[in-house]
């Protein structure tokens, strides 16, 4: 990653969600702009900014697939495909603003049209399984299923594309939703996981060694970070869908992104969940801008060379 060749995406998707009461609409698609309120436009000194708006938001159930809005969301993970695709052809660093985690899709997509890459997947959950496990019908809680081949193809082959990114080449960090059915899922997979528990047992440095080494000795073209920020201790951020106790701490988020940033394989980050409506004052999102620019800002500061000049040495 070089921040002199930075482009900020928006993706300001809510399809993957469930109201939160009726009649109201998740407000994660204003994300982008309370970033931008926050600074974090400013911070990054992005070259450029691009901005793709989602179809309308609706609670529309599809019997098809079992997925809410599957079809907006298929329409609009083909159209953010060409927009990312376009970004990381000219070299530069995507950070994507999402909306929900649905938009990992549309992410995958692009990666998948362009090589082989791999996944580190940051996130308080898995979201590993598949429709009818799921009782909210939310592509959200299902994305990492979706795009390595798993579920309705509506959402899974898009393009005739499937996997968009093969299980073998995706890190899964920071759950900690332990439920046995939940994690035996993916932990039957080829997926390589790591809860939260064992994150700090086995140490971040360590976690983020081994992912590097992967996409070393795979060969792959570069690898793409998704960061829900439900992954984050509950007491610092509490503007998420589905929260839950402990979670990372920001010394530990800021020490994984440094590591992952400095790598030269590194394509892009996409950023999902943060609801503004719970953080109407900006408390809990001010804090979060600040430990993501300061870990940009370190990993700025090393030389840098492509992915596969790395994968040679």
């Amino acid at each position: 990653m070089e921040s002199s060749h930075l482009t900020i995406i928006e993706f300001p998707s809510n399809l993957g969600l469930k109201e939160p009461h009726p009649g109201h609409e998740p407000g994660v698609r204003k994300l982008p702009d309370f970033f931008r309120e926050n600074g974090f436009h400013y911070a990054l000194k992005a070259d450029s900014i691009i901005r793709l708006e989602p179809p309308p938001y609706a609670m529309k159930s599809d019997p098809e697939s079992g997925v809410r809005n599957a079809d907006a969301i298929a329409d609009y993970a083909k159209k953010q495909a060409e927009v990312l695709e376009e970004v990381l052809a000219e070299g530069q660093f995507a950070v994507v603003l999402g909306g929900d985690c649905s938009i990992l899709i549309g992410n995958a997509l692009a990666l998948r049209n362009m090589g082989e890459f791999g996944l580190f997947y940051l996130d308080g959950h898995t979201d590993f399984m598949l429709p009818e496990q799921s009782q909210t019908e939310g592509a959200a809680g299902m994305d990492l299923a979706f795009i390595t081949g798993h579920g309705p193809s509506k959402l899974t082959d898009l393009d005739g594309r499937k996997p968009y990114i093969s299980e073998k080449h995706v890190w899964c960090v920071g759950n900690r939703d332990m439920e046995d059915w939940y994690v035996d899922a993916i932990v039957r997979s080829d997926i390589q996981y790591t809860d939260l528990v064992t994150l700090r047992k086995e140490g971040i440095a360590k976690c983020v060694e081994r992912f590097l080494d992967m996409v070393k000795k795979e060969r792959l073209a570069g690898f793409w970070i998704h960061f829900d920020v439900d992954v984050l201790n509950d007491e610092i951020m509490p503007a998420v869908d589905s929260r839950q106790p402990d979670g990372l701490l920001y010394p530990e988020l800021q020490h994984l992104f440094e590591l992952l940033l400095a790598s030269p394989c590194a394509v892009g980050l996409e950023i999902t969940i943060l609801d503004p409506d719970l953080d109407p004052e900006g408390r809990y999102t001010k804090e979060l801008v600040k430990s993501l620019t300061a870990a940009f800002s370190a990993a700025a500061a090393p030389e840098k060379h492509d992915c596969e000049e790395a994968a040679d040495r």
